[in-house]
């Protein structure tokens, strides 16, 4: 029985530290996506605004820009996933490979060849071991992402959209990443950045009933596309690093919080067995006493007659 206690408290010992880790990990996990929603909210303004720049550019001239127009016969499309550079985030990561998974499997079924960018070790990782191959990888700031990563992320995906495809360049460019939603809501979305449905982007971009204004391009509208998509590609991914990031602490403070709730039931289990251990081994030394006693005083009667 003494062993079997010395087990129980060795193992609660163990049980409490990690407890207290995943505790400690559930705090910060909490601060961090505090900050992660602010930076979501001061940059989505922005993207918004030029979202609508794009919009009036493109709509309101005949230019039929390469960024803005839809190739007749597609044949490669990029597809850049973001990931986180750690785990302990639950069906985080999963739940982002599985929606890329599916949006490559989907593009290949439509005859074309997929090209894969990486953003976090995660999923870096996760290619790496099924042999599959990457095109560029980007590690080391999924916690907290900047506009200079975002810009060092879009810089060879829009040098592809750019490029021919005889060449080694892109028709299309999609993005897969996860969308903050709430503090227990996070989704895995795909969307497609490149080439712009205008539809779809003026949609979003103008509210209801509202008329863009009319503008006049200096030198011409093809230069301002130029200069204003790669702005555009930015801004979206930098949005979607941020949304991720929100995400992965999220889903980290979530996954902390229910190891931590089980590390307390789990002490409360083995609390309850080392009562009980120590319990019986209390008994059973009693009922030795008890039964050494009454030997003895069987022994003793025996001698006086």
């Amino acid at each position: 029985m003494g062993a079997q206690l010395r087990v129980y408290k060795r193992r609660i010992r163990s049980v409490t530290a990690t407890k207290k880790i995943t505790k400690a990990m559930e705090m910060i996990a909490a601060s961090r996506v505090v900050k992660a929603q602010r930076k979501v909210a001061a940059s989505t303004p922005y993207a918004t605004e030029l979202t609508r720049a794009v919009t009036a550019v493109a709509g309101g001239s005949n230019t039929k820009h390469p960024l803005t127009t839809e190739p007749e016969n597609p044949t490669r499309a990029a597809v850049l996933l973001l990931t986180s550079d750690r785990g302990l985030a639950g069906a985080f990561n999963s739940n982002a490979i599985k929606a890329a998974e599916r949006l490559t499997a989907k593009l290949e079924a439509e005859g074309k060849e997929v090209v894969s960018y990486i953003v976090g070790r995660r999923g870096v990782a996760h290619y790496n071991f099924r042999e599959r191959k990457i095109a560029e990888s980007f590690t080391g700031f999924t916690d907290e992402p900047s506009y200079a990563d975002a810009k060092k992320v879009a810089a060879p995906l829009i040098e592809a959209i750019e490029t021919e495809t005889a060449e080694g360049g892109v028709d299309e460019l999609h993005i897969v990443y996860t969308e903050f939603v709430s503090m227990m809501t996070q989704t895995a979305i795909e969307a497609r950045l490149l080439p712009l449905s205008l539809d779809e982007v003026a949609a979003e971009a103008t509210p209801k009933g509202e008329i863009l204004p009319l503008f006049d391009f200096e030198p011409s509208a093809e230069d301002v596309l130029d200069a204003l998509l790669p702005r555009y590609v930015e801004s979206r991914i930098y949005n979607a690093l941020l949304q991720s990031a929100a995400s992965k602490h999220a889903a980290t403070r979530r996954a902390m919080k229910s190891a931590t709730d089980n590390a307390g039931e789990l002490i409360e289990t083995l609390t309850r067995l080392a009562n009980q251990a120590r319990q019986a081994e209390i008994t059973q030394e009693i009922s030795e006493i008890v039964g050494g006693a009454s030997a003895l005083a069987d022994a003793t009667a025996g001698s006086d007659r």
